[in-house]
């Protein structure tokens, strides 16, 4: 067992660090908001990143949207054997396209139409085939690690049971779906050491049918997704009342577990662990990558599930245990989503139409989403087995966790911050360990644990349970 410097040192260091934080020079601000001091955990972009994300294209992005928009309707009722029109027929675009890709990949990418018939249930009103378009990049080193990346392709009209209207559904969601196809699109092409999935599902605007069975089917097989995504209403950067924020993007990421158990609940209250979720963590992660000059965005990360109201396709997921979290343009406007395509008598147009998107902005969410992702799928899983150990009263903290199986495996880092602190605020090396004793008090702060690799790239933050 390793232990580290004294109480002393740590205070002294503790103190030091917050005064820096009030007087020392702000990290550069977007154009949306004030500026902010990266967190202490924060990983700088590698050349390989960087050169990654210069290949996402917004004219790319921009006609996936037009494309999915020149199908009329997307309604998940709509029509699924017209060849032009209807679900049906963005669904199969959405598969050739996929497979297109594909063919890049040296045999690593392969895609998939995973369908089922849903019996009638609220707002399906008859036995429906709802089919979800999948592209699975298997990983070269650890393949049975999962991300899962995902947009909704169907669409809806002010009536969510009008299957016939034309519902364009340009941002809602066929900016998500033109995410997640240039993502696979550009990663088609590289090797990540964990299984990235690219998802576009259907039956969102009807309960999220869609995303229900691929989590349901991923939590079947065992899979160990250890983060999702979902990108649903990315596409502009203008509110209601003209105002734009071109260069941030929200991320809703819930505290108390959706899955939690009436014992896990117990211990969440024991030790106030309310902000420190396994979804909060991955947030934590997505600040600590994807928030930076590489992608040009600011993550303004939203500590509820989702806005008030309204659920994504993360939502299954998170009732299945997996850490997941929903992108949504930083506000939004209702008149161009779940509206039937109009002008009313003052001459305003209402509609889910391209030309409300802004492509450049899509396109640099698609960064954030791909500096997430490949970082993720590169770098180590998050730590397993992280406990606190509490079987004597001491002003010292001892923690343990489970080495990780990685080959690339470099060693553990642990964090902490005050328990008042949003973001983690220091960070230890420890090295190759699997147990590390911090000379402070478990009961003043919150502590974490992370892994890193020989390329130095770190796994999100476990947060330690206690142990007796």
């Amino acid at each position: 067992m390793r232990r580290s410097a004294t109480r002393r040192t740590v205070l002294t260091a503790t103190a030091a660090s917050a005064a820096a934080m009030t007087t020392a020079g702000t990290a550069d601000a977007s154009a949306d908001g004030p500026a902010s001091r990266p967190p202490a955990t924060a990983q700088r972009p590698t050349r390989g990143l960087r050169a990654l994300l210069r290949e996402i294209d917004p004219d790319r992005i921009e006609a996936t949207t037009r494309k999915l928009v020149s199908f009329g309707t997307r309604h998940t009722l709509s029509v699924q054997d017209d060849p032009a029109r209807g679900i049906g027929a963005a669904r199969d675009w959405l598969a050739a396209e996929l497979r297109s890709y594909a063919a890049d990949s040296g045999g690593r990418m392969t895609v998939e139409l995973q369908s089922y018939v849903q019996e009638p249930a609220p707002r399906i009103p008859t036995a429906t085939r709802i089919t979800n378009v999948l592209a699975t990049l298997r990983g070269s080193v650890t393949p049975e690690r999962v991300y899962v990346v995902s947009g909704h392709y169907d669409s809806r009209v002010t009536d969510v049971m009008d299957a016939v209207s034309d519902a364009p559904g340009a941002d809602d969601d066929a900016s998500g779906v033109a995410v997640v196809l240039e993502l696979a699109r550009v990663l088609a092409k590289r090797r990540p050491a964990s299984t990235i999935v690219f998802a576009a599902v259907a039956g969102e605007e009807q309960g999220l049918y869609g995303s229900a069975y691929l989590a349901q089917q991923l939590k079947a097989a065992g899979a160990d997704v250890q983060g999702m995504f979902t990108n649903d209403i990315v596409g502009s950067s203008t509110a209601d009342d003209g105002t734009r924020a071109p260069y941030t993007i929200r991320l809703f990421a819930e505290g108390v577990p959706s899955s939690e158990t009436p014992e896990q609940a117990a211990i969440r209250r024991s030790v106030g662990g309310e902000n420190d979720s396994a979804t909060r963590q991955l947030a934590r992660f997505v600040r600590d990558v994807a928030d930076n000059d590489a992608t040009g965005m600011r993550v303004r990360v939203i500590y509820r599930r989702d806005r008030y109201r309204r659920g994504g396709d993360h939502i299954p997921f998170l009732e299945r245990g997996y850490p997941a979290a929903r992108f949504t343009e930083p506000a939004e406007d209702f008149a161009h989503q779940h509206q039937d395509v109009r002008v009313d008598e003052h001459g305003k147009q209402y509609g889910d139409l391209p030309e409300f998107c802004d492509f450049d902005f899509t396109a640099r969410v698609a960064r954030v989403n791909a500096a997430t992702l490949w970082t993720l799928a590169q770098a180590p899983g998050t730590p397993t087995g992280a406990r606190i150990i509490t079987t004597d009263l001491t002003n010292s903290t001892r923690l343990v966790w489970t080495r990780g199986t990685e080959p690339d495996l470099a060693g553990y880092e642990l964090v902490w911050r005050e328990t008042t602190a949003a973001e983690w605020t220091h960070v230890v090396p420890v090295g190759d360990v699997t147990t590390h004793e911090v000379d402070l008090s478990k009961d003043n702060v919150f502590f974490g644990v992370r892994a890193v690799n020989r390329a130095g790239l770190r796994s999100p933050v476990a947060f330690p349970a206690p142990q007796a």
